[in-house]
């Protein structure tokens, strides 16, 4: 077995893609093993490697891991992506906290019933917009450093580079009123670890097609 890290997940974003960001920041190759029917999900979960029977799964220092927040958690630290102290940690973990609350809501869009979606697409914009952007500006505009926790990439920076380019796919000028935002998403894009992961060919997924929903449902639900 090669040291990569191996991730189990379905060939698409979902829960595993904030880790793959966390991989790629870190300059981190890692494999990958899809789950592409109902079939290789119960294998892994006859053979005793899901925990609590769900993916994300990840083999990584000879354990295999799951809960996406605990994997997350465990390569932020394993790659100094977690800030230098205890109160370094606890802002990055209250800036992480609410970048997932608005990842679920970007990522549930396409899951939602036709005569829904508009309503749903005006809520999210409405919260990102005038719940979730303005506390990042206004949290890297009073730190006044390049990051947004300490002077140095953090996990909290890549989650939130993540966050605001699934928000684009979704409204494009959606960062209109968020300058420092913009910034940041330049500086941040530009990270040669990040650059690369953004690059075409990289393990980065793309928005899911409308003929991938129904494949994820028949396979987890």
């Amino acid at each position: 077995m090669s040291g990569k890290p191996k991730l189990h997940y379905f060939n698409g974003r979902g829960r595993m893609e904030p880790i793959r960001w966390l991989l790629a920041a870190a300059g981190v190759e890692f494999e990958e093993s899809f789950v592409e029917k109902k079939d290789d999900l119960t294998k892994l979960q006859k053979d005793g490697s899901l925990l609590f029977q769900q993916v994300p799964m990840v083999e990584i220092d000879g354990m295999k891991m799951v809960q996406s927040r605990a994997i997350a958690n465990y390569i932020a630290t394993k790659y100094n992506l977690y800030g230098k102290d205890l109160k370094e940690r606890a802002l990055i973990d209250m800036y992480v906290e609410g970048m997932f609350d608005l990842n679920e809501q970007l990522m549930s869009y396409n899951f939602q019933p036709a005569d829904k979606k508009e309503q749903h697409f005006a809520n999210v914009v409405d919260k990102a917009t005038n719940r979730y952007f303005p506390v990042f500006e206004k949290v890297l505009k009073d730190h006044g450093q390049d990051f947004l926790v300490g002077n140095r990439l953090s996990r909290a920076d890549v989650h939130l580079l993540d966050t605001i380019l699934m928000a684009e796919e979704f409204k494009p000028d959606i960062l209109a009123k968020f300058p420092v935002l913009q910034s940041f998403k330049a500086r941040i894009s530009n990270i040669p670890t990040i650059k690369k992961y953004l690059q075409p060919g990289s393990q980065r997924k793309p928005p899911i097609r409308p003929e991938d929903i129904a494949k994820v449902r028949e396979i987890f639900f």
